[in-house]
């Protein structure tokens, strides 16, 4: 089990490590099998034993189709972007990769090098580090 006092350096700061995010960007109103895209991607991420998943909606945006979609009062627009933000070790993250393959045909899906910031709270396990 890790400990606060495992997760800071000696002089009392957090300890960081490097992980990856993977971000899949999708409209609101795609769907798998009559469930949102979103909620599949979080669902196989838990699954999958990953460390964090979460759901941004965004007010304005375009992709493919070069049409803006906007969440403005005056806009009947049902299909906001949506971005799916999961962060982990990076062997963690590659390895989930093929398990949403299947969904993330022909959308947007970044990979970025980030710096993990380990507070007390759970997060990626020792052994992923």
């Amino acid at each position: 089990m890790t400990t606060t006092a495992d997760m800071t350096t000696p002089d009392g700061t957090p300890a960081t490590g490097p992980g990856l995010r993977l971000t899949v960007l999708v409209g609101e109103s795609a769907t798998w099998h009559h469930r949102p895209l979103y909620t599949e991607i979080v669902h196989r991420a838990h699954a999958a034993g990953l460390a964090g998943a979460s759901v941004f909606r965004g007010i304005e945006g375009f992709g493919a189709s070069s049409m803006i979609h906007t969440q403005r009062l005056l806009s009947l627009s049902e299909d906001l972007p949506v971005a799916v933000v999961i962060v982990d070790a990076e062997a963690a993250v590659r390895a989930f990769l093929p398990r949403i393959a299947e969904l993330t045909g022909g959308r947007t899906v970044t990979l970025d090098a980030c710096e993990i910031v380990r507070t007390g709270a759970p997060g990626i396990p020792e052994e992923r580090r």
